[in-house]
């Protein structure tokens, strides 16, 4: 069977080896004559799966003692209403900055809760660029600052964070966690989706120093508390047992190559393939990011026209290559390239474009 040439923006491509192992194990889990998907949740063999998680993820991300690794369910969507219950207190505000659709979401939600500002937005030109950290503003009544690290429809992605020292700094890292070395210190709370770079949809993680668990939020409900998954490590309910099995050995296939530093020379090179062929093009491709604020996760670029736009999209199709539109409202295409990316996949796209815009300039 040939693989496709899979650039989908989420669910997003997996590693082979980790499909193969999962593939491997499916009818028959560690010896148990059950697939890990028919396990008790409280068996002594899956614990060892979703502790054995927990302990890859720390270990790749250098996560230290006074945070607590959580999985959950509901995606980043549910996060963007679980962190103004929890922590927008009564009087203060929610400051978000805008750089994209999933932050503008996050914001819409939190209005729902209580009052929100926005510390600064790059929409007036439709997210091309991610704004100056001297720019960002602030006020003494900030609850918590939100803002979205990689911006899957626009391609744009913050490659410096700022830093917050008032109030906490609160990230959603849905589409690029453990694509790069991440001070987890600078935040107070992380959270991701896991169908870009950590897995199979279904599981969200969430980063949290202990602190903030410390909050009264008896005015939440029980189920929207992340007390009340830390304190049960996760297994309040019933977890995704088999997304979580999925992301145990997508975490240990990223700590065999070398971790979070080795996965980065990767995903530059990758990026730098493509963007290559944008920058090479005369003008024929155009990125929608400004240089400065590129995304190494979802390259996002037009073509003269919309005609040509078409065929460059039904071509690529013909040849192998998936996931290829670019969002509505961008237009054009967009290459998603995750962690489970090959970097062959990379190459072969960068030659089609190439290949594309010497017969069509």
């Amino acid at each position: 069977m040939k693989r496709a040439y899979n650039f989908n923006a989420g669910p997003s491509a997996l590693p082979t080896e980790v499909l193969e192992k999962a593939q491997s194990e499916l009818l028959d889990f560690e010896n148990t004559g059950m697939s890990v998907m028919e396990l008790s949740h409280r068996s002594k063999e899956y614990e060892n799966v979703h502790h054995t998680a927990a302990h890859l993820l720390r270990d790749l991300l250098n996560i230290p003692e006074d945070y607590d690794v959580l999985f959950l369910q509901g995606g980043a969507s549910l996060q963007f209403a679980m962190i103004p219950l929890n922590f927008l207190d009564e009087g203060k505000v929610a400051n978000y900055i805008l750089t994209g659709s999933w932050s503008e979401k996050a914001l819409k939600e939190a209005k729902f809760i209580g009052k929100t500002a926005i510390a600064g937005s790059a929409k007036e030109s439709n997210y091309t660029f991610i704004p100056d950290i001297s720019s960002l503003q602030y006020n003494e009544h900030d609850s918590y600052v939100h803002l979205t690290s990689n911006n899957t429809i626009f391609g744009t992605q913050w490659h410096t964070f700022p830093s917050v020292s008032h109030a906490p700094l609160i990230v959603d890292m849905s589409s690029d966690i453990l694509s790069r070395p991440l001070p987890v210190k600078n935040f107070d709370l992380i959270y991701a989706g896991a169908q870009k770079n950590l897995g199979p949809s279904g599981v969200t993680v969430v980063i949290i120093r202990k602190e903030l668990l410390k909050r009264n939020v008896d005015h939440v409900p029980t189920m929207l508390r992340y007390q009340t998954h830390a304190e049960k490590q996760s297994l309040y309910n019933t977890p995704p047992t088999f997304g979580i099995y999925m992301l145990k050995e997508v975490l240990q296939w990223l700590k065999n190559i070398g971790g979070t530093e080795q996965i980065a020379e990767r995903n530059q090179t990758k990026a730098n393939l493509i963007y290559g062929a944008i920058d090479e093009s005369e003008q024929f491709y155009k990125g929608h990011a400004t240089k400065e604020s590129r995304s190494l996760m979802n390259v996002t670029f037009t073509l003269p026209t919309e005609e040509l736009t078409q065929q460059f999209l039904s071509e690529a199709k013909e040849k192998g290559f998936v996931g290829l539109n670019g969002h509505r409202s961008v237009g054009g295409c967009r290459a998603s390239i995750y962690n489970g990316v090959p970097v062959e996949a990379c190459e072969a796209l960068a030659d089609f474009m190439h290949s594309f815009y010497q017969t069509h300039r």
